[in-house]
């Protein structure tokens, strides 16, 4: 027996029609993984395991040690109205800032649960919010914070944490450890749609550290939980706060995912990539999910989108379609020679459009921002390819933000834009749209859009947020059928987020009437 990569217990054994039979009977119910060659049980299972096989199979030490943690368990928790007097919710930090009345609600909200999602929009404060619930661990529990976020958002939650007075273990999705220290741990995961993937190792990392013995509470901070509009991305998020729809993964894809067995290539698929019963997993994940959006929390200014369609000329038009047709000859060639596969043409040449469409969009982009800066604007454009970001910055200058930048100089670029050093911040969605404080500008340019609409969203609102002045402008370029089809696509994937995560209130609701009277 061992410790599986995802903090299950794994059962290994040469065949056995007995010992099969008698795992298989093993409550609560593990699952035969057979490219592993191995079974797979819930740590609840621990105790039933080691009466039975105990004596029988070798154990490994990282599990021993686990089976140890669980028979000496630490002290209950105080109750909860103990952790929120502790909390002083309604005292000024010691930098002097008061939290706001979402932010406090939201902290009682986690301080009552274990495992939980705060899925609040961006712009928020998820940081301070669940920073002030730990605080309250710590003084009440004497608990060790462990944060787990991207490395460019480090700083910030330093500096958060300093203006609480807390230390902090940061650590990287790119670096995390196997184990936990023997003291209980509050374990926060900062971007926790970084772990939408279960095969990946980062998820299976969480996962372990989310199973951990020691660990007093989980909170995943995301503000786009289910970031493509997929069930199946949200399950290895439930899974990590212990919820009860994520005991049986097979079960959950059968009946949200539209699971189904494939043929494709004379071999057997497993798909599980639609959506279903939406309504019936929202009011079954609320209890521990919590969304909410600005207007029902925020008094800030509107959003508005504006669609700026680009035309070209005739002899524009034929130049996009000659380098379009010599990135659709060169993977050919790649293909013939086996280098890339066949059956990704269509995929090939849309990225292809796209990237050229950016460059064709670089002087509407180019007229655009000049003329708001000559209002006295300041402004803000995304781009998904580094390319572009880097012309469109060599015409207008300003500040460029993307991933060539080294995680710690990337702060100090936003930091002069926001010191208004610079009227121009040019990022890459990847790097601008993640974590950064951008509410100087009133106008977000985006060249094109992402394939998710969380991640059109979480750039949009790095400006949309609190302590912005006036209406946020985000203008949408739009050339040819790839840019409307991808706008389609993040309509139709937003209108799907929004049924699984909408809290429907009384207030939201009238403002909703209002708005369509």
């Amino acid at each position: 027996m061992r410790l599986g990569a995802s903090g299950c217990i794994e059962v290994q054994l040469p065949f056995d029609a007995v010992t099969q039979a008698q795992l298989r009977a093993v409550r609560p119910r593990g699952q035969w993984l057979a490219r592993r060659g191995c079974w797979q049980f819930p740590l609840e299972a621990a105790g039933v395991l080691r009466q039975r096989f105990g004596g029988r199979f070798a154990v490994d030490p990282a599990l021993q040690q686990w089976f140890v943690w669980l028979e000496q368990p630490l002290p209950p928790l105080p109750p909860h109205r103990t952790l929120v007097e502790v909390a002083e919710l309604q005292q000024p930090l010691p930098d002097g800032r008061e939290l706001f009345a979402h932010q406090r609600a939201a902290a009682r909200w986690l301080l009552a649960r274990r495992g939980a999602v705060l899925a609040d929009a961006m712009g928020l404060g998820k940081t301070l919010t669940a920073l002030a619930a730990a605080r309250a661990m710590v003084r009440a529990a004497d608990c060790r914070i462990v944060v787990v976020a991207p490395a460019g958002l480090h700083h910030h939650w330093q500096q958060e944490a300093s203006a609480l007075q807390l230390q902090l273990e940061l650590l990287s999705w790119a670096r995390l450890p196997d184990g936990l220290p023997p003291a209980g741990t509050v374990l926060i995961a900062d971007e926790a749609h970084y772990a939408q993937n279960l095969q990946a190792s980062r998820t299976q990392a969480l996962l372990r550290l989310s199973r951990h013995p020691r660990v007093r509470a989980v909170w995943l901070l995301s503000g786009t939980p289910m970031k493509n509009g997929r069930p199946v991305q949200l399950f290895p998020l439930l899974a990590a706060i212990g919820h009860p729809l994520a005991a049986d993964q097979r079960a959950f894809e059968e009946r949200y995912c539209q699971g189904h067995w494939l043929e494709r290539g004379g071999k057997r698929q497993w798909q599980a990539m639609g959506a279903t019963h939406l309504e019936e997993l929202q009011r079954l994940t609320r209890p521990l999910v919590l969304h909410r959006r600005k207007q029902d929390c925020l008094d800030l200014p509107p959003k508005q989108r504006h669609l700026l369609p680009v035309q070209l000329s005739e002899a524009e038009g034929r130049g996009f379609q000659h380098r379009l047709q010599l990135k659709v000859d060169d993977y050919r060639r790649r293909a013939e020679a086996g280098l890339v596969r066949r059956d990704a043409e269509v995929l090939a040449v849309f990225t292809a459009l796209r990237q050229i469409s950016a460059d064709y969009k670089l002087p509407a982009a180019s007229a655009l921002v000049q003329s708001l800066m000559g209002q006295g604007e300041a402004v803000v454009v995304f781009t998904a390819f580094v390319a572009a970001a880097e012309l469109l910055h060599s015409r207008l200058g300003g500040v460029l933000l993307t991933g060539r930048q080294p995680p710690h100089e990337r702060q100090a670029i936003v930091d002069r834009f926001q010191a208004g050093e610079a009227s121009l911040l040019i990022a890459s969605f990847g790097v601008g749209g993640l974590g950064f404080t951008l509410h100087r500008a009133r106008h977000v340019v985006l060249l094109e859009r992402p394939w998710t609409p969380g991640d059109a969203e979480q750039a949009e609102d790095r400006c949309h947020r609190i302590g912005m002045q006036g209406t946020l402008h985000c203008h949408w370029l739009q050339l040819g059928v790839a840019d409307q089809m991808v706008d389609d696509l993040i309509a139709s994937k937003a209108a799907r987020i929004e049924q699984l995560l909408s809290r429907r209130t009384l207030p939201g609701m009238v403002r909703q009437l209002l708005e369509r009277w």
